[in-house]
């Protein structure tokens, strides 16, 4: 296996991208450990990894982000939050997550909020009189909000993996959701009155109601979208599909969709759909080889041996997928790591969608966390500012999400309360 790992080091120091460098040390793990023989199944076991009906609503979600996106709504989401949070102290902190909420209703993607947000807000932010640093950490600590609201491509690709229903995944994110975006909100007042940040009722404020009917198709969407998940008028993929003709409609109340506007938009969605999918081919048979090599077992045999089991797994799993999240894509680690460990998790009796909600989150918590935070990568870019300062300024709301998450894994309940009120089976 010498060989295997020298090849693994060198195609990563040469910049090889990711999928192609795990299909090649797979398929080079296969001759390595004399089992050449099976690479002849290889296409069979790709084909029936991706041939799950619960991925066919990812491409459609991201095509409804990407049309929102292009059509401007952007400015009636922050004007609608300004309406409802601005007033307060810390107004445009408070305004930033209020508008990365709605945005998590159309994106699904935290590095897409991060992006979107960070060229207005931070800018608004600074000449306000807010430290550039801090607009950027609110910003960035915001978007993670994304992943956690439905719709959430994350989600998708768990429940794929897993056999876990989507939908009660989408209903089962929107408390923990909701639970962070207070959380951030009450961290920021508590800054804006420690450090004196600007707002109040002397700040300009856009009337309420001229800015919710601005704002109000593109809140449609995820009510759209969890409306029919929640009284049961559609599955997970049909949803995504009425998503993406309430997007085509709703914008053209903005800025509209010109062809060229809409060629982006598929153009962009073939990009990521793309990426997400061969990554989930050259993991299926890094998964393959694991099965014949026996490694599940042997898994299950060193976890019984430390005497994990139950509460005490489930903490090993926040800790490994922590820290597999400061250092890999979100998409990656999910399918490297959930076939490997969630079907143990199961058997000692954890919930699949508290499992779910709980590693996803703790995935995104690795998107605004040294040392890849793709987030505080993102905004770092946009904003022109060091990433280290940045990481910095960013401490206490990754500490607060820390917290959040033990919560959310000490107490199912918060996961699982909304989808027993809908109906679904999370037993």
């Amino acid at each position: 296996m010498i060989i295997v790992l020298a090849v693994f080091v060198l195609l990563l120091l040469s910049g090889t991208a990711f999928a192609y460098l795990m299909g090649a040390v797979s398929v080079l793990s296969f001759v390595v450990a004399d089992k050449a023989q099976y690479l002849s199944v290889m296409p069979q076991r790709i084909f029936a990894q991706l041939d799950v009906f619960a991925f066919m609503a990812m491409p459609m979600f991201i095509l409804t982000a990407e049309i929102m996106s292009r059509a401007g709504v952007t400015r009636s989401l922050i004007d609608f939050s300004m309406s409802l949070v601005g007033r307060f102290k810390g107004g445009l902190g408070h305004v930033n997550i209020m508008t990365s909420i709605f945005f998590a209703g159309i994106s699904g993607s935290a590095v897409a909020d991060s992006a979107a947000l960070s060229r207005i807000f931070v800018p608004e932010m600074v000449s306000r009189g807010y430290s550039r640093y801090y607009a950027g950490a609110v910003t960035a600590a915001s978007s993670m909000i994304g992943p956690i609201i439905p719709p959430s491509i994350i989600m998708i690709v768990y429940g794929g993996l897993t056999g876990t229903s989507v939908a009660a995944l989408f209903v089962a994110g929107i408390l923990p959701g909701i639970l962070l975006a207070v959380s951030l909100m009450v961290l920021n007042g508590g800054i804006a009155y420690a450090q004196d940040h600007p707002g109040g009722r002397s700040a300009d404020l856009p009337p309420f109601l001229p800015s919710l009917k601005r704002a109000l198709p593109a809140l449609c969407l995820p009510a759209v979208i969890l409306g029919s998940l929640v009284f049961g008028l559609a599955t997970p993929t049909e949803g995504s599909a009425i998503a993406v003709l309430v997007a085509l409609i709703a914008g053209q109340f903005y800025e509209g969709l010109s062809l060229a506007k809409l060629r982006d938009a598929l153009e962009a969605t073939a990009r990521m759909t793309g990426t997400i999918f061969i990554i989930l081919a050259a993991i299926s048979v890094l998964g393959f080889l694991a099965g014949q090599m026996g490694w599940p077992q042997v898994l299950s045999g060193w976890v019984e041996n430390l005497g994990l089991t139950g509460t005490k797994f489930l903490f090993f799993l926040l800790v490994l997928f922590l820290v597999a999240g400061m250092f890999m894509d979100t998409p990656v680690a999910m399918t490297l790591l959930i076939p490997l460990f969630v079907p143990q998790a199961l058997e000692q009796g954890i919930n699949p969608v508290h499992l779910g909600i709980v590693l996803c989150f703790n995935l995104c918590i690795g998107l605004i966390t040294p040392p890849l935070g793709k987030c505080l990568v993102v905004v770092a870019a946009m904003t022109n500012t060091n990433y280290w300062r940045l990481a910095y300024a960013a401490l206490p709301f990754i500490v607060l999400q820390f917290l959040v998450l033990l919560a959310l894994a000490y107490w199912p309940w918060i996961s699982l309360g909304l989808p027993e009120l809908a109906g679904f089976s999370v037993n």
